[in-house]
């Protein structure tokens, strides 16, 4: 009992010396400093570092996965066969890296094909006045997903082509094809998905530790010696999820400044980490409130996951994305409605912790 005694007067005494040694500030850094221990967090938070601090050199590689078409690979030949071969080969030569060799039927195309001589085959036919185009490609291979976006490209040029050469006869307005984007794919790349990534999986490993810390206090009975002090399960909560909250905001703060390092421009930093502040505070009450309700690791750890990708798909349904709202905060082009989106998120975090709060404050101590 002398044990407890004590503990309870160290509490009490934190508590008493200042902000600084508030109860629950202690209890976040004695979580926050745990987080050393656990080898799966301190991996992703690497892995994580990573890519932010080597962001430039990454995006190349990670850019080609996105778009295969950005990265030139010496081009590809192409076997056209079929009475519409001469069309076929006038839209190839709209686009790099395309070589073709024309045959005299597909029969022809497609042994070559099997010699490895050409490494596509485009055989055109028209059929009641449309064109019809069969393309084969090597299976299974780096260069056949090269050859499927080149032959695409092909494609779309042949369709502007007979679009162009039959405006004349066409009776009815069609339906009008997009204008042509000469967007790099690397600037959509690292605003649409980079940043977005390393904005967002933050809050959700905050949101997963959060699980684990409130958990393994319950399932260890080490939330029983908490209690001896003058700490109430609401302290408790506060502490935990304080320390996790901030956490997700810290580190996106350190990926902005590792890829401005990087020569990637960040753009209304503070909106960015408020947005990503708010997602935490959502993401980490869930969590907390998990794991009072479940008390068991395992099922809380389930039942997060499915809830925040849930949650995370289900807001597509908004104006705006929160991977939209990021993307368009970080390269500068933000509108109305994406700041609405960054205010309604906070102020839906600021009801989300008040009510997480009230809950704990209903919780009977003794049911754990």
């Amino acid at each position: 009992m002398s044990g407890d005694r004590s503990t309870g007067n160290d509490w009490e005494s934190q508590g008493n010396s200042g902000w600084l040694n508030d109860v629950r500030l202690t209890i976040a850094r004695r979580d926050v400093a745990s987080l050393s221990r656990e080898k799966t967090i301190v991996l992703a938070l690497l892995i994580q570092l990573f890519i932010a601090a080597f962001s430039s050199f990454l995006v190349v590689g990670l850019t080609s996965l996105y778009d295969p078409g950005s990265v030139q690979a010496g081009g590809i030949e192409v076997g056209v066969s079929g009475d519409a071969a001469e069309e076929l080969q006038e839209a190839a030569a709209e686009v790099d890296g395309i070589r073709t060799a024309r045959f005299g039927s597909y029969a022809d195309a497609q042994a070559a094909f099997q010699r490895g001589q050409v490494d596509s085959i485009l055989d055109g036919n028209t059929v009641n006045g449309t064109i019809q185009v069969t393309a084969s490609v090597p299976e299974g291979s780096i260069r056949s997903t090269l050859a499927v976006v080149q032959i695409r490209s092909v494609l779309e040029a042949l369709e502007r082509n007979e679009r162009t050469e039959r405006a004349e006869w066409v009776t009815r307005q069609p339906v009008e094809l997009p204008s042509e984007q000469n967007a790099s794919p690397y600037f959509a790349f690292t605003y649409t998905v980079l940043v977005p990534l390393l904005l967002f999986l933050p809050p959700f490993i905050s949101g997963s530790i959060a699980v684990d810390a409130v958990t393994e206090e319950i399932e260890r009975g080490t939330l029983e010696l908490l209690r001896v002090a003058p700490v109430s399960l609401t302290d408790i909560v506060d502490g935990k999820a304080l320390g996790m909250a901030v956490l997700a905001p810290a580190q996106a703060l350190l990926w902005i400044v590792l890829l401005t390092f990087n020569g990637i421009a960040i753009r209304n930093v503070l909106p960015l980490l408020t947005l990503v502040s708010a997602a935490s505070v959502l993401v980490v009450v869930i969590g907390v409130v998990l794991g009072l309700v479940t008390a068991k690791r395992r099922e809380a750890q389930l039942l997060y996951s499915i809830l925040v990708l849930g949650g995370f798909g289900a807001m597509a349904l908004l104006p705006e994305h929160p991977a939209t709202v990021a993307a368009k905060l970080a390269v500068g082009s933000a509108t109305t409605v994406t700041t609405a989106t960054v205010v309604g998120l906070a102020a839906t975090a600021v009801v989300f912790y008040a009510a997480m709060r009230r809950y704990a404050a209903t919780i009977d101590p003794e049911r754990y």
